[in-house]
């Protein structure tokens, strides 16, 4: 089990800029969660819902899951690699860049890893961009690459 790094206020984040802060535990992206997912966003096209039809015509030969599921994990992520103290609130206020590399079939375990690129501190707040990494275990290719910035209020 990954260890979760604590900072113990936004400002500390200084002395992780430009360095990999850790990686989260995995997590199961399974049919059932795929299925919750298309519910939620009626997104209900066969590659990610019809496991008999993609076991046959889709090209990865599985079900897989949705993009933006994949992306909707950045916060599980998050929550699993760092713990800031000491913020009123934390906000995530942008996400600059997603790639969706490789396909997330279903029953991959995946997890985050996550480097700070850049830090700036205001008056309220520290706004963090971090590189996060969204793995699939088993596989040398990430699923996805995301540049998310994050706002911890003081």
């Amino acid at each position: 089990m990954p260890n979760i790094v604590v900072i113990p206020n936004p400002a500390a984040l200084r002395q992780y800029l430009e360095t990999e802060v850790g990686a989260s535990d995995y997590v199961t992206v399974d049919q059932q969660r795929i299925a919750q997912f298309a519910d939620v966003t009626q997104d209900w096209q066969w590659i990610h819902t019809d496991v008999e039809r993609a076991a046959t015509e889709s090209p990865f030969k599985a079900t897989v899951a949705h993009g933006f599921l994949t992306l909707s994990l950045l916060s599980c992520f998050m929550n699993g690699i760092v713990d800031v103290r000491g913020a009123r609130a934390i906000v995530i206020s942008g996400v600059s860049s997603v790639r969706f590399i490789s396909p997330v079939l279903a029953g991959s375990r995946l997890r985050g890893r996550a480097w700070l690129r850049d830090f700036v501190e205001a008056p309220d707040f520290v706004q963090a961009t971090w590189r996060v990494t969204i793995e699939c275990e088993h596989n040398r290719v990430p699923a996805c690459v995301v540049q998310l910035d994050v706002r911890y209020y003081c």
